[in-house]
């Protein structure tokens, strides 16, 4: 009986890369669409997010090299199915819980944190905002650290998960800092209520 032909194994780690091109293309795109329909005001270039900080370009590198190493050297590395589905998972979830806290918020999402209040600008606490203070944020720490998951990158993936927990930890301090200062007893009665959704992470500590 003749055995089952397998492609090779740098072949296989394509089925691998593939989605991950699509999940980056699309995040970037999506990111530009929907501030081009919500907020058309505050669109520019920059609403791509691909020059979001030199960090992140870094981070971005390092994991193409990484993948790249790793499958010259050890291609059965990249071929671990279950987990480059939970990354995918991971990675759609991540998506789909972010573009839905954009839509909810509407005209009130800004890629950057406001430091002023616009006469607009109201507190949202509806739709994905009653499960989490920050799902956008939510969405992003669960999609960046799933396409290392999605690519098996064990070093990124842990570096990932820690630089973006550190990021986060700090832009919702600041955040909350000056939502504190627009709503006043308002959010901070949302913020009793309403967890920030990212592990570990409570937001600013407000002394009464």
């Amino acid at each position: 009986m003749r055995s089952r032909a397998h492609p090779p194994a740098r072949l296989r780690a394509g089925f691998t890369l593939r989605p991950y091109m699509c999940s980056l293309s699309l995040f970037h795109y999506s990111e530009y669409l929907v501030t081009a329909v919500n907020n058309p005001k505050s669109l520019s270039l920059d609403s791509f997010l691909l020059n979001h900080s030199l960090e992140y370009t870094v981070a971005a590198l390092s994991s193409w090299i990484e993948f790249t190493l790793e499958n010259l050297l050890w291609p059965e590395l990249k071929q671990v199915t279950w987990l480059s589905t939970t990354g995918l998972l991971m990675v759609v979830f991540g998506e789909c819980l972010r573009k839905a806290a954009m839509f909810t918020a509407g005209s009130n999402f800004n890629h950057v944190v406001q430091n002023e209040k616009s006469e607009t600008h109201t507190l949202v606490t509806s739709g994905v905002y009653a499960w989490f203070r920050h799902p956008s944020y939510v969405g992003w720490f669960y999609w960046s650290i799933g396409t290392q998951v999605m690519l098996c990158n064990p070093i990124c993936g842990v570096g990932y998960a820690l630089t973006v927990w550190r990021f986060f930890r700090d832009r919702t301090e600041e955040e909350e800092i000056s939502l504190i200062h627009f709503f006043g007893e308002e959010y901070l009665e949302y913020k009793k209520r309403v967890p920030t959704g990212l592990p570990f992470i409570k937001g600013v500590k407000v002394e009464l």
